[in-house]
């Protein structure tokens, strides 16, 4: 009997979780427990000799310390934003303020050769992908994460990201990888190579089909890269070589502004495909990143820049439900407290030859909204029914159409 009743109870806790926490403390819940493991291990340098790790069935031959560097990166990329909030005294803010302290100390060991957990930088054309997330990370949190780091160890991230010129990148979403390295030192201050940083964005512009979607490469891919890599950096690129000042042929401001609205009109897709019941359709490669496949959706909220056809109460509804589908009663984590590879719990088999449980950390990149304050109308307004919702249930939604561009360039020499 007992037995019988040990679904009941569980699903009976589950349900005073969700009653119980709002929705900010829900997301923060989940943020904290993928990032503590993490962060306070690498802090002391000893995430190496810690960190419970898993790797596809059918792994290549390549270093496995590159789940490592795929961890922090990766992870850091997502949680920035809120690491960058202003310090307080409650409660969330005191996790915020301990977190930061272990990024910055991790941020350090990254690329300390003496250190423990000195990152895999060489031998690997993964680190090419992995540090282009660290670099993002630092874009997403400049003054809180780049800033406070000492001279030492500033320097000695400019010469990892130099040394990664010599990686040749796939001629696929792999040439945003070096953009955003290469745009990031702009704005550092450190030399910059110009024609990587453009021949990528001239790329993209080839590369957009339209309505919101890029091919990865000359074919299109019918997958969720367009979350996972376009949107976001093509747009971060742009930004930091705004932010720079670089004067260059490209007119990085009509650039970024188109950029944004095909992002936008992407992010109004992916609100669609989540369902009534909190679930998101299942298709192409690197499944496994969970979450990061609503990246763009939480990167336009977080930019303040969601559509007009969608409402801070609706994402933050849906975004809510989708995580409480996929974390709440799957087994996503391991003894450890590490993430597990699957998409809605353990699922090694739809891993794919490059991806280990350090990959996983894509996920956090739908935790942008973090970085908007709790007193921010994306949490303070009401939660609304999302398009499907409504959908499904009778009830008027807005019409979908063709979004076209509207912003043309040219180079400015």
């Amino acid at each position: 009997m007992l037995l019988l009743l040990l679904p009941l109870a569980n699903a009976q806790a589950q349900k005073s979780k969700k009653t119980t926490l709002s929705d900010r403390e829900y997301w923060v819940s989940l943020a904290v427990k993928m990032a503590t493991p993490v962060l306070e291990n690498m802090s002391r340098g000893e995430l190496q000799k810690s960190m419970q790790t898993e790797f596809s069935p059918n792994f290549d031959n390549r270093n496995r310390k590159v789940v490592y560097m795929e961890t922090f990166g990766r992870l850091m990329a997502g949680i920035a934003p809120w690491l960058a909030l202003p310090d307080d005294d409650t409660e969330e803010g005191k996790l915020r303020i301990h977190l930061r302290q272990c990024a910055l100390a991790s941020y350090r060991n990254a690329v300390d050769p003496t250190s423990p957990d000195y990152l895999l930088w060489e031998g690997s054309g993964q680190a090419l992908v992995d540090a282009a997330y660290i670099a993002e990370s630092f874009l997403r949190a400049y003054d809180q994460l780049w800033e406070p780091l000492n001279d030492a160890t500033k320097r000695r991230y400019i010469k990892e990201f130099t040394k990664l010129r010599s990686v040749d990148p796939p001629y696929t979403n792999w040439l945003l990888f070096s953009s955003i390295i290469e745009s990031f030192m702009a704005k550092a201050g450190a030399p910059c190579d110009e024609y990587r940083v453009n021949s990528a964005c001239r790329k993209m512009e080839e590369w957009y089909v339209g309505d919101g979607w890029y091919s990865d490469g000359p074919s299109f891919a019918f997958d969720y890269y367009c979350s996972y890599v376009f949107h976001p950096m093509y747009l971060e690129t742009l930004q930091a070589m705004i932010d720079a000042k670089a004067n260059t042929r490209l007119d990085y401001q009509k650039y970024y502004a188109r950029a944004l609205r095909r992002a936008q009109k992407y992010a109004i897709i992916l609100e669609r495909l989540i369902s009534p019941e909190g679930t998101f359709p299942v298709f192409g490669r690197s499944i496994p990143y969970r979450l990061g496949a609503m990246q763009p959706l939480a990167l336009m909220a977080w930019y303040e820049k969601l559509p007009s056809d969608l409402t801070n109460g609706q994402v933050r509804a849906a975004l809510t439900q989708v995580m409480h589908r996929m974390y709440d009663q799957q087994e996503n984590f391991n003894e450890g407290g590490y993430l597990t590879i699957g998409f809605c719990g353990h699922q090694p088999n739809i891993a794919d030859w490059y991806t280990n449980n350090g990959s996983l950390y894509m996920t956090t990149l739908a935790f942008m909204p973090l970085g908007l304050p709790a007193n921010h109308p994306f949490w303070t307004d009401a939660a609304e029914p999302w398009t499907q919702c409504k959908a499904w249930n009778g009830q008027p939604f807005p019409k979908d159409h063709h979004w076209v561009d509207e912003i043309s360039t040219k180079d400015k020499w």
